[in-house]
């Protein structure tokens, strides 16, 4: 199988598959990577995106401070495991050199396209809304004017161009908790203009994700396509589940799914993912994948309380996804 796209990352966590294990993911013995309340100033850290840099990792990182309103901070790390966050939310500016502020920032992806840096995520903008901005350097973040109307979460995009334009993965939601919810795809030829929207996955036949599902991580392009991590929930007499599965969707046309797994990778199982600010959550927002080994390491935030990281690789994940397809 061939891995596209990606960089060797030999400092990436990793923590070997244990003796007996056939899940086509397995948690970190370091879990939770992030507690609760780190740094004595953040009541919780979750729900965040990494990358490689700078021979170590940045990271977008949603956390709260005591008003329980979540901004977007940075965060660095020699091991992808132990991070040093900035003292202040990151500053936006808008592309004239002005502070964009908002209200509120929360649940960033983070992927590198070409020698930028761009972060997606929910923002304020009369409603949750999607924001994109672009940094080369993780010390300027130029955010672009709003690319959706609310209501809408969950932005993913593309590690690339496909067919000349950018594409982002999103879900279309409402002011509120959003009991619904289908993937839908759209592009741009600059990352400011979005259209020419296709419906990508419909909310699932199987009860991990019976009532809404989502983009999770930025898509890995293999030659088998473009392996997706993707949130399904389903409501329960005690309130929504969060777990994770995956899709393969075709690489020239993300929008024709090859094959979806029926099965989830990851359940609210743990006592840190079934316990805390919201329980019962898995929610994936980003991935590292070593390009040499396949190796994957899978951010996570769990009960909306703390980050934590599971494992697997590309070839284990592909196989899964086309064994256990519908």
């Amino acid at each position: 199988m061939i891995i596209k796209n990606e960089k060797d990352i030999p400092n990436m966590p990793w923590e070997e598959c244990p003796k007996g294990c056939e899940d086509p993911v397995w948690r970190s013995t370091q879990n939770p990577i992030i507690a609760r309340n780190p740094t004595g100033k953040y009541a919780r850290v979750f729900n965040s995106a990494v990358v490689p840099f700078d021979s170590g990792f940045a990271g977008v990182f949603r956390a709260e401070d005591r008003s329980g309103i979540p901004h977007l901070y940075l965060g660095k790390s020699k091991d992808g495991i132990h991070y040093q966050f900035e003292e202040k939310p990151i500053r936006f500016v808008d592309e004239e050199g002005k502070e964009a502020f908002s209200h509120y920032q929360y649940d960033p992806r983070l992927v590198q396209i070409g020698t930028s840096y761009y972060v997606t995520w929910c923002d304020d903008f009369y409603g949750p809304a999607l924001a994109i901005a672009e940094t080369k350097d993780f010390k300027t973040f130029v955010k672009y004017n709003h690319p959706y109307l609310p209501f809408n979460r969950n932005g993913v995009l593309f590690p690339r161009k496909i067919n000349g334009e950018y594409v982002m993965l999103s879900r279309p939601s409402d002011s509120g908790h959003t009991a619904f919810g289908d993937i839908f795809l759209s592009r741009s030829k600059d990352l400011r203009y979005w259209g020419n929207c296709d419906h990508v996955m419909e909310r699932g036949w199987e009860w991990w994700n019976l009532t809404k599902i989502g983009a999770g991580c930025n898509p890995i392009e293999t030659s088998e396509g473009w392996l997706l991590i993707f949130h399904g929930v389903t409501n329960t007499c005690n309130g929504f589940v969060y777990s994770f599965g995956g899709a393969l969707l075709d690489l020239e046309n993300p929008a024709k799914v090859l094959y979806r797994s029926t099965n989830y990778f990851l359940t609210p199982e743990k006592e840190y993912e079934t316990r805390g600010f919201v329980p019962n959550v898995c929610f994936p927002t980003s991935a590292l994948v070593d390009q040499k080994t396949g190796r994957i390491a899978i951010y996570y935030g769990a009960a909306d309380t703390s980050t934590c990281l599971c494992f697997s690789t590309v070839e284990r994940l592909v196989t899964y996804t086309k064994e256990h397809a519908r």
